[in-house]
């Protein structure tokens, strides 16, 4: 009996032993610190908006809320004012001002993401709050003071020309400058006229200041992002094109760089116009008659945008630089020097993250704005190193972290022993956007998901040898799509592709599959009717699985076999999907920003809240190997978090973001 009843117990122990539901975890595996933070996960001193007025810069930086107008002393190159422009009561706040301007001793913003006019007294150092050109999510992109210094500014997603009259405050909005047009894009003005460039509708037109009748002066085959005036003739830039054109749209001339976009315009007194194009940074002179561009110099700061060029002397030229600095060039004999403005004393701030990358066991890898933050798992110690552009998407193979570059469409390795940063070339083709990589352990190849910066050009999907940087591009794909996402089948050798239609007529957006080995389309198809925009697709469990960006959390899981949906649902918000441990995984925007768990049986199950909405692009989560705990963004900081399915919700404390670092 004694032996019969020990083999009883003995067969119970293993259910005494553990949960008998193992969808309950143990009281001991949700204890303890679920949520630790880190410090601000990426800081900058990027700036948008710049203006020089008597012998002084004014910048705006990018980024961190609030944002700071700076005043810097051209001639001793330091900062010596700085204020933060205050967060207006309405909904939204200012992240930073494309538009400045000064006129009448006061230097005027134009903000984003809410169109918000803010005024700087530059006799009593004063901010006010002067008016708002429409709700959260709008811009303004231009701004520019006509002589009588009356101001006009550009704004977006309206698409309109608007008057503001310092001296008494009134308010006019033109009609619009071009029916369906959503962004000017740049503005100046004379004593008669506003000349504006129109994104969409690619137009530089002349707007009667009385009137409000609207000129068309010239059509370029890009958006039109720079204006200049120069005596009777206005300038233009449009993508690689300078358009040279009389006020009254007469005489129209053209000139062409040999690659990259033209982002900065400026006249001398002479009549000689100096342009900066991105991603390269050069700088070129042009008068009217000449049938080229003439380069003047290489880039002061390597794929650097520029903010604004300014000229100073008979040979000399200033610039402010979108990753946050001021250079100077003496056009005659080809010298420049560069300032940061961190050394010239403009305090850094929070910004938001582009992307991250977990190195375990080493680091963890956050991508910013022109640099990459770096924090060593081992030593807990910080480093900030510089690279070209902003990292939209990392992958890693061994000691090398791989970063897939905007504006510059530019594939970069950085060590991970060394933090060496090493160009593998640009992808070409207008593919300026990336937005997922991955590395394929099988073929030692990159796999790189794109869109170009227009809807009228097709995205790509780019294969890249790192060991020899050769590219294979195939443009169009998705014919007439743009690609979001894409996710790689490895014991298959295909990679399923998401694609996006927003700005096009196509009502719906397609997945394809394709076959990496003989480099051809398998198939593709448009499995939610209706749905225009995939954010991100993971293969899991032999299901697809779909995020959806502009339709309100949407998400689905659909058979790759058949092409048919086997589940559908809504979570909070968009972002991005990770498989870790047998589970799919969710981070997305919204709703305090929150993460899930998808399941193609049981939908979604909500396991962090609080996580706050301060990514710049999307979403991400990065699980340690073997744990449930997950690197992620909490407000502005880098953050671990417990993302355990059998465990209560997370509520994330979100730390103070967004102010100096």
């Amino acid at each position: 009996m004694l032996r019969s009843l020990l083999v009883v117990v003995a067969g119970l122990l293993p259910a005494l032993v553990s949960p008998a539901d193992p969808a309950v975890a143990a009281p001991s595996r949700c204890g303890g610190q679920a949520v630790t933070t880190y410090g601000t996960a990426s800081v900058t001193a990027a700036v948008v908006g710049a203006a020089v007025h008597d012998g002084h810069a004014y910048v705006v930086t990018r980024g961190p809320k609030p944002p700071v107008l700076a005043e810097i002393d051209l001639a001793t190159r330091e900062v010596v004012r700085s204020v933060t422009l205050p967060d207006d009561p309405a909904d939204g706040e200012p992240e930073g001002g494309w538009a400045v301007a000064v006129s009448g001793g006061t230097v005027y913003v134009g903000t984003y993401p809410v169109p918000d006019l803010y005024g700087f007294d530059l006799a009593t150092g004063q901010v006010r709050h002067l008016h708002s050109f429409g709700e959260a999510g709008g811009f303004v992109w231009s701004l520019t003071a006509a002589p009588d210094g009356t101001l006009y500014a550009g704004t977006s997603p309206d698409g309109r020309v608007w008057e503001y009259v310092p001296a008494t405050g009134a308010v006019r909005r033109y009609d619009p400058p071009a029916q369906g047009e959503s962004n000017v894009r740049a503005i100046q003005a004379d004593d008669r006229h506003v000349y504006a460039g129109l994104l969409e509708k690619r137009l530089l037109v002349r707007i009667d200041r009385d009137s409000g009748a609207v000129l068309r002066l010239a059509a370029g085959d890009s958006g039109v992002g720079a204006v200049a005036l120069n005596g009777d003739r206005v300038l233009a830039a449009a993508g690689g094109e300078l358009i040279d054109v009389r006020k009254d749209g007469t005489d129209l001339r053209r000139v062409t760089v040999e690659s990259g976009l033209l982002d900065a315009l400026t006249t001398a007194p002479d009549g000689t116009v100096y342009a900066a194009s991105r991603p390269d940074g050069t700088v070129y002179r042009y008068r009217t008659g000449d049938t080229a561009l003439t380069k003047v110099i290489d880039p002061p700061s390597h794929a650097d945008e520029t903010r604004l060029l300014h000229v100073t002397g008979a040979n000399t030229l200033m610039s402010v630089a979108g990753s946050g600095g001021l250079w100077w060039l003496d056009a005659g004999t080809g010298t420049a020097e560069f300032t940061d403005l961190v050394d010239a004393g403009l305090t850094p701030g929070a910004e938001r993250t582009q992307s991250m990358l977990l190195v375990p066991g080493r680091a963890v890898y956050v991508g910013g704005h022109f640099a990459m933050e770096i924090r060593d798992l081992r030593t807990g110690e910080h480093r900030r190193i510089r690279v070209p552009g902003e990292p939209k998407a990392m992958t890693r193979d061994g000691n090398k972290v791989y970063a897939a570059m905007y504006p510059t469409g530019e594939i970069i390795s950085v060590d991970v022993r060394t933090d060496e940063v090493r160009s593998l070339g640009s992808l070409g083709h207008d593919q300026k956007r990336p937005w997922d990589i991955e590395y394929d352990d099988r073929s030692g190849k990159l796999l790189v998901a794109t869109a170009s910066l227009s809807a009228s050009i097709d995205g790509a999907l780019s294969v890249v040898d790192p060991a020899t940087g050769a590219m294979d591009v195939y443009q169009g794909v998705i014919p007439g799509q743009n690609l979001m996402s894409l996710t790689l089948d490895a014991g298959r050798g295909v990679v399923y592709l998401a694609g996006d239609v927003f700005g096009t007529d196509a009502p719906s957006a397609s997945i394809a599959a394709f076959d990496l080995a003989r480099r051809t389309v398998l198939w593709q198809d448009e499995p939610m009717p209706g749905h225009r925009t995939f954010q991100d697709v993971k293969l899991h469990g032999g299901l697809l699985y779909a995020s959806f960006k502009r339709d309100s959390g949407a998400w689905a899981a659909l058979d790759p076999e058949t092409r048919q949906v086997v589940r559908q649902g809504k979570v909070s918000g968009y972002g991005e999907l990770t498989v870790h441990r047998g589970r799919l995984f969710a981070s997305v925007f919204r709703d305090g920003g929150n993460a899930y768990e998808l399941d193609a049986e049981r939908g979604a199950t909500l396991l962090a809240t609080g996580m706050g909405d301060e990514w710049h692009t999307n979403p991400q989560l990065h699980f340690e190997p073997g744990s449930w705990y997950a690197w992620a963004i909490a407000g502005r900081h880098l953050a671990r978090i417990r993302l355990d399915p059998r465990c209560p919700t997370v509520t994330v404390p979100v730390p103070g973001s967004g102010g100096p670092a």
